[in-house]
């Protein structure tokens, strides 16, 4: 009579183990990866939306007097808006100029810088 069993030994049962332990943690990395890029992106949104906020009203301040450009809301500032710091220039002089607004919001690590840039046509 032969004794011949079936089933897995103790030492492919530890191996299988140790497999599906490896890929369970790359699979935890990768989704805590995922859910910090997902935050930066939304902080990375709302800073240009900040931004974007600003330009957009210095170009109705702009547009709102006759001659144009000449309303005091139409001038160089900063603020803190949701986070986000801003700083904006304008020129006081020109047709056509260029606005910057500077935005700075913070990263996961540190803080990020961008320029939003626009022309202000003050021709009327």
């Amino acid at each position: 009579m032969s004794d011949s069993r079936s089933g897995f030994t103790i030492t492919e049962v530890m191996i299988a183990v140790v497999i599906l332990g490896i890929g369970v943690l790359a699979l935890a990395g990768g989704a805590a990866a995922a859910t910090r890029m997902l935050g930066q992106g939304q902080r990375t949104t709302n800073a240009a939306a900040v931004g974007a906020a600003r330009l957009e009203r210095l170009r109705r301040a702009a547009n709102a007097t006759n001659p144009r450009c000449s309303s005091g809301s139409f001038a160089s500032g900063n603020a803190t808006t949701n986070n986000v710091t801003e700083a904006w220039t304008v020129p006081t002089t020109g047709i056509a100029r260029t606005v910057l607004e500077v935005i700075t919001y913070k990263k996961y690590n540190g803080t990020i810088t961008d320029t939003l840039a626009t022309i202000v046509s003050c021709a009327t």
